[in-house]
């Protein structure tokens, strides 16, 4: 939070640090409409309400997959933000702005429709690894303290921070506004539109090919009656190894990450230099980096051909794909 208040200050133009928490009260106190606050700032209001409830939640049902759910519908919700304090300012519509938002807004549909067909929206559906991170605290009260602080505020918190970039873009566009909507545009933001979709078309295929393969291979055992390994390859390694998996063991999560690194990249071409939102894209990589390690120990547990396959392919960076087969059962 005490980043988060030093980089409110440069954005508001606030005396210091120690002025951001009373002045952002003040300005919500006595701003006359919702369009005069800073969506920044409104989003950071949403943010930690979101927050509360989510916790609120996860201790009275002892479910704590609720921030999952909301994962791919929040940063909608700031990014649509900052078009409609711009619409309440009385601003014409920006390129740039708008490109961003609805680049964002199709990675959430896309994310939310995905999330629901796994059934993550039912409400006793839990995240496998939930369940295993319980086992690292021995009393309640510790759990209880890592749902609040980090599963609840530091998640949400980090959903508010990668939509941050669009801050500094609506303050290039107020700040230089023209009647011509295109004067701010480039090729650099041309580029890296391009670079979102073609992300986001990788982690569609992703997506589609693990879950064309776990229906297939539940739907073999659930028919054949047969224990996993004497399924026909290469379902009887337990996990999607063909396609772009031969490339990455997590193309997804590597378009993921690729995206919101794209976001930020489009606040570096709209102020012409590196700034403080670099911050949010940043945690987020760390975060994916603990996650998949996480999922990749949990997974060769499951499945022994795991080691094999971490050996030989890469696990985010798509490298140079090979053939992979499960060893031979004696």
């Amino acid at each position: 939070m005490v980043v988060i208040c030093r980089a409110l200050s440069q954005e508001l133009s606030l005396p210091g640090l120690e002025a951001c928490a009373v002045d952002v009260i003040r300005i919500l106190q006595t701003s006359d409409s919702y369009g005069a606050v800073p969506p920044i700032v409104s989003n950071l209001v949403l943010c930690l309400v979101i927050a509360t409830v989510s916790f609120l939640l996860q201790a009275s049902t002892g479910n704590y997959s609720h921030v999952d759910r909301l994962w791919s519908i929040t940063p909608v919700l700031y990014s649509w933000n900052y078009l409609f304090v711009a619409w309440s300012r009385g601003l014409a519509a920006d390129v740039r702005l708008v490109v961003l938002v609805l680049l964002i807004t199709q990675w959430g549909c896309r994310l939310t429709f995905n999330f629901y067909r796994k059934g993550g929206y039912q409400w006793t559906a839990e995240d496998y690894r939930w369940a295993y991170t319980r086992t690292w605290f021995p009393h309640a009260v510790l759990w209880h303290a890592f749902s609040l602080t980090f599963i609840a505020f530091y998640q949400h918190i980090l959903l508010f921070l990668i939509t941050c970039p669009l801050q500094v873009v609506f303050n290039v566009w107020e700040n230089k506004y023209k009647s011509d909507i295109l004067d701010n545009w480039t090729m650099w933001d041309s580029g890296l539109a391009l670079l979102f979709a073609g992300l986001l078309v990788l982690e569609t295929i992703a997506d589609q090919q693990q879950w064309n393969f776990q229906q297939v291979k539940w739907g073999l055992l659930k028919r054949t009656k047969k224990p996993l390994p004497q399924l026909p390859h290469p379902y009887n390694v337990g996990f999607c190894t063909t396609g772009v998996f031969a490339y990455s063991r997590h193309p997804n999560f590597f378009a993921e990450q690729g995206l919101w690194w794209t976001v930020y990249l489009f606040s570096v071409s709209a102020r012409g230099h590196h700034n403080w939102t670099v911050l949010g894209t940043f945690l987020l990589t760390l975060l994916f980096q603990g996650s998949t390690r996480l999922t990749e120990h949990l997974t060769r547990q499951k499945y022994p051909s795991y080691a094999l396959y971490q050996a030989q392919v890469s696990m985010l960076l798509p490298l140079w794909p090979f053939s992979f087969q499960a060893p031979k059962q004696d």
